[in-house]
This record gives C-alpha cells, structure tokens and sequence, in this order.
C-alpha cells in the first residue's frame, strides 16, 4: 500500500507523534473580535485546554515516558506562560501556529512574514528556542509558506496532506521535510461543537469518536507509515474522551515496535537517511501553480 516506506529507527514498525494544537481562546478572539470578551461560555470552553486538560495530558505523557510536539499560536504562548514553561520542562516540542490563529490566506507575503516573525520572537523568549516546526493555521499553507519557512530555518512543515509518509518540499532549489496528516486524523469532525465558531457538528461518543483513529493508525502500523493526530486540548484532552485516548496509547506503548517521537525527532530522521543514502523521500516541488487556472 505504501510503496517507500521509511526506515524507522530501531527496525519499528511505524512512527507517531500526537500533535496537540492549543489555540484555547485565540478562536473566539479572532472569529468575533468585536464582542469576544462577552462570549463568557465559549471563553470557558476553549480556556478548558490551557487551564485542564493540558495537565492531564501532560501527566499521561509522563507515566508512558512519552515526548511529543504542541503546536501553540504565539499569542497564547504569551498568554499561559506557566502551561508554556511545563510542557518545556516535560520535554515537549513547541511548534509554531500563526499568532493569534490568523488565516494566513488573508495575508500577502510581507503580511505571513511579519506573523511569523512575531511567533518566532515570543516562542524563543518564552521557551529559549526558535521552533523548528510549523503548522499553518486551519492547515492554510499558501504558495509563499515554503520559501518563508526555508529563510528562517524552520526543519520541517505540518499542514499538508499530500502523502501517508514524510516527503520532501522544494522550492528555488532549498528543501524542508513534510510531516502529513489529514483531516481524518483530526479531532473536530467528530468531537467539536462550538456555534460561536460556526461549528457545529452532530458530537460522536468518546468510543465511536477514537474508532476512528485507532483505525487510521493500524493502517499505518500495517503499511509501516505515519500516523500524526491533530488533536486539542480542549476538544480530546474532556475527561471522557483523554481517559479513552489514556488506555488505548498505553496498549500502543506496551507493543515496543511503534516509535513514538516529537515531530523534530521524525523530521530530524528522515533528513538523516535521506542525507545519508539510505532512503529517498518523495520530493514535491512548490508551488504547483504560480496563478490561477483557467
């Protein structure tokens, strides 16, 4: 099924690396900046990431020995410094996800830029590092995101969705590695439900919504590919739904052939066997289309 399959560290059979985007209340902000700070429920619904459920995340990571990658919008990196400085002090990944989650569609070249640059500053102030990853705000990765990564020596993208294994993008010669997911690995079609968002959509049970997931993973663990889940706090890290996702991943830990890892480590990996000559990556040069088709 898959044709080129990496080769995973310590001959494992397929790598993972749960990502969690934390936007907590930079959503209803930027969706309804005139009268955000009224919308006192919704408030309570996106602070639960922050404020709950990335402790409870956190302690599970901690009792599985497990280090994985957060992708925060650099606003909220501003705003919950002290969920900033655990996760850092876990050994987590932070990656970087727009500032206040703009859509970087809306923005010409210089405009993506200057959010970056943004992002970049408060993620290093906060946390001591530059992030080396991103993740393009509602996956919105346009035909400048590439070249503007590259400049600033980012190592690696997560908003595409063009292959079940890491590939490889180029653009003027320069390259960055792609680590895929796809929205049937993302937690709001079967678990959100936020009106003020716009969102609403019929909420499945924590068991009907994981089936899902747990299926899209023993597809990449049978084909030797990725699994990526693009989850949230605040929708995945609720009680019932983390105490599900908390027993299944500890069924996955105790199989001892799958590489759990942040995504710098997967991205880090695959430029190593590449660079190497052990494994060569599909490469998909950017951008497809330098206009609009006719």
């Amino acid at each position: 099924m898959i044709s080129n399959p990496p080769p995973w560290p310590n001959n494992c059979r397929c790598a993972v690396a749960i990502t969690f985007d934390m936007d907590a209340d930079s959503l209803i902000h930027l969706e309804r900046p005139d009268d955000s700070f009224k919308r006192v429920s919704t408030i309570s619904q996106l602070r639960y990431g922050p404020e709950v459920a990335v402790s409870r995340i956190l302690d599970t990571y901690k009792r599985l020995g497990l280090k994985q990658t957060f992708f925060i919008p650099a606003w909220c990196v501003a705003q919950y410094p002290d969920v900033i400085r655990r996760i850092i002090d876990q050994g987590h990944e932070i990656g970087h996800h727009g500032y206040l989650h703009e859509n970087p569609l809306e923005f010409n070249r210089d405009g993506q830029a200057q959010l970056l640059d943004k992002g970049i500053e408060i993620i290093q102030q906060a946390t001591g590092v530059a992030p080396v990853g991103y993740r393009a705000p509602l996956y919105n990765y346009t035909n400048d995101t590439t070249d503007l990564l590259i400049e600033r020596g980012f190592e690696y993208d997560a908003s595409l969705m063009g292959d079940d294994i890491p590939y490889i993008l180029r653009s003027r010669e320069k390259t960055l590695i792609e680590l895929p997911s796809h929205w049937g690995c993302d937690d709001w079609p079967p678990f959100a439900h936020v009106p003020d968002l716009d969102y609403q959509m019929p909420v499945r049970s924590p068991s009907a919504g994981l089936s899902g997931f747990i299926e899209e993973f023993e597809a990449a663990y049978r084909w030797g590919g990725l699994f990526i889940p693009v989850w949230h706090p605040f929708v995945t890290g609720r009680l019932a739904r983390w105490s599900a996702v908390e027993d299944w991943l500890c069924t996955l830990v105790a199989r001892e052939d799958i590489w759990f890892a942040p995504m710098c480590e997967i991205a880090r990996h695959i430029q190593r066997t590449w660079d190497g000559g052990t494994y060569t990556p599909r490469i998909d040069t950017l951008p497809h289309y330098k206009g609009p088709v006719s």
